[in-house]
């Protein structure tokens, strides 16, 4: 088995870990841990310092999804996604001429962020420390200052005029990677809800101005309505291991059932395989071509699971359904995990869907609002019709993974609509492979792409691209070829193939953490 070289290494230890896609967020969870918290505080802190270092990924403009794993060995999900306001009409848009949600630009693709309710439940239940102390670390990032990200100085190159203008806070300071940017109004907000929780957000300055910029698309009460519930887990058994993710409105059930339908189809347990790649790429296609008509809030995660895992003979070993569409996107997005030797793990997605999101902002605290209402259907009496407090399908999907009942693994990704193609090319490498954390990481991926903005494939009629890292084993390029795939390359270690980052619990009780090197500026860290 051939593997390129690891440009990383793993961290180790004993006590706690951390691991996330910007090492100053990874350096405000051991902070945490340092003052005693667990590893849910530690989340917090990491994910409240990615949402002043990261806003092209993610902030409290956005959504959350998390499961937790307790000392007592339960699990518990949480899904933190928002709602749309009780101004939401799908006729309107429709009488406009749209097919499809707004993608940018337009306040209605923008649903009631959750990030900040995910914090405040995660904490009421599980949380040790004081909010003002977990939060802390962020705060002091947004008024003192952090260096410039070498993405975040990039993409606000690409922003349009329009969204230059409403992003100018970030776009006069991002000017090179190190310069340092400030954003004044995210402290006052973090202190805010360090003194009165979620109500001093969603009740204060940053709900106000919402309510005002949606011009009759939110009203108060639908601030008051907290977007964070409690759901089970749904699983399933693969490789000798449990795979555990959310149910929709997250798309949680397209890992599960893809890597399944995979491992039943027989694929080789080595990654290097052409037929290694062409069955998972398969198995994807099968789960998810009929993802727009079956994913909304309201269906049944484990009833899905077992569909996906039924649908063996769409998969053929000797040639690719090439016809077939499925939904594949880009997307911006941040994963982190921490873990601590008491027994906590906690699995951790945050976004702002696309980018910085709808790129409209809050303007009284210049938090940039998502754009998560480009999930909702414009087909009238479609279960996900863009509606009054409907949270819409989700890309979100966090992963956990047990064995004998004991946490093996907390891992994630970015990557829009192809997280579930990253984490099962994962999960099969260490749990299949049973490579080495820092080779699974780093190993080249492939990931299924769409015609234009990747979110307009959810409709389209055109079949997905297979893009391919360079440095993958040369057999997937022949092997996918040969059966019938349109292939396209991209650069090594390339965003588009996700920022998947991982905690691995030993047999002995360690910890081994890697983050991924495609974020450029990701760290982990562990005692």
């Amino acid at each position: 088995m051939t593997a390129r070289p690891v440009p990383f290494q793993t961290v180790r230890g004993s006590r706690c870990v951390v691991a996330a896609a910007d090492q100053l967020a990874t350096q405000a969870g051991m902070w945490a841990f340092a003052r005693g918290g667990n590893a849910v505080d530690a989340a917090i802190a990491a994910n409240a310092a990615l949402a002043v270092t990261g806003p092209h990924l993610c902030g409290m403009g956005g959504d959350l999804f998390a499961i937790v794993s307790t000392p007592s060995g339960e699990l518990v999900g949480l899904n933190a996604s928002g709602r749309a306001g009780s101004g939401a009409d799908a006729s309107a848009l429709r009488v406009e001429g749209f097919t499809a949600m707004p993608f940018r630009g337009d306040v209605r693709s923008v649903t009631i962020p959750g990030c900040v309710d995910g914090w405040a439940t995660l904490h009421e239940r599980f949380g040790v420390l004081d909010l003002d102390v977990v939060l802390n670390p962020a705060i002091r990032l947004a008024a003192d200052g952090f260096p410039c990200g070498p993405l975040l100085a990039l993409v606000v190159t690409f922003l349009d005029d329009a969204a230059q203008r409403e992003l100018h806070e970030l776009v006069d300071q991002a000017v090179r990677p190190g310069a340092v940017v400030r954003r004044p109004g995210v402290p006052l907000t973090l202190q805010a809800i360090a003194r009165g929780g979620r109500d001093a957000f969603y009740g204060g300055a940053f709900g106000e101005g919402l309510v005002h910029r949606g011009a009759g698309l939110f009203d108060t009460t639908d601030l008051e309505q907290n977007q964070a519930e409690w759901v089970d887990v749904i699983a399933v058994d693969v490789f000798g291991v449990e795979l555990c993710s959310l149910p929709p409105n997250s798309q949680g059930y397209l890992t599960l059932g893809a890597t399944r339908l995979a491992a039943d189809a027989g694929l080789p347990a080595n990654p290097d395989d052409g037929l290694w790649a062409h069955l998972l790429v398969e198995a994807t296609k099968a789960a998810a071509y009929d993802r727009p008509a079956r994913l909304h809030e309201g269906a049944d995660g484990d009833a899905l699971v077992a569909d996906v895992i039924g649908r063996g003979e769409m998969l053929d070993a000797s040639g690719s359904a090439a016809g077939r569409s499925i939904p594949v996107s880009d997307g911006d997005t941040t994963y982190l995990c921490t873990a601590d030797s008491d027994g906590w793990a906690v699995s951790l997605i945050q976004s702002n869907a696309s980018g910085f999101g709808s790129c409209l902002v809050e303007p009284t605290t210049s938090i940039n609002l998502q754009n998560r209402g480009l999930g909702f259907s414009l087909a009238e009496g479609h279960p996900a019709e863009f509606a009054p407090r409907r949270r819409p399908p989700h890309t979100l999907c966090p992963a956990l993974v047990r064995r004998d009942g004991q946490v093996a693994a907390v891992l994630g990704t970015m990557g829009g609509d192809a997280q579930p193609q990253i984490l099962a090319q994962l999960v099969a490498r260490l749990f299949h492979a049973d490579q080495p954390l820092a080779t699974a990481v780093a190993a080249a991926r492939w990931a299924l792409r769409g015609p234009e903005t990747g979110f307009d494939t959810w409709t389209s009629a055109q079949p997905p691209t297979v893009v391919l890292e360079d440095g993958a084993p040369p057999d997937w390029l022949d092997g996918l070829t040969s059966r019938g795939h349109t292939i396209a390359r991209a650069r090594p270690f390339d965003s588009a193939t996700g920022h998947a980052n991982a905690i691995v619990v030993e047999a002995n009780g360690t910890f081994c953490a890697a983050a991924d090197p495609r974020a450029l500026i990701g760290g982990s860290a562990a005692l």
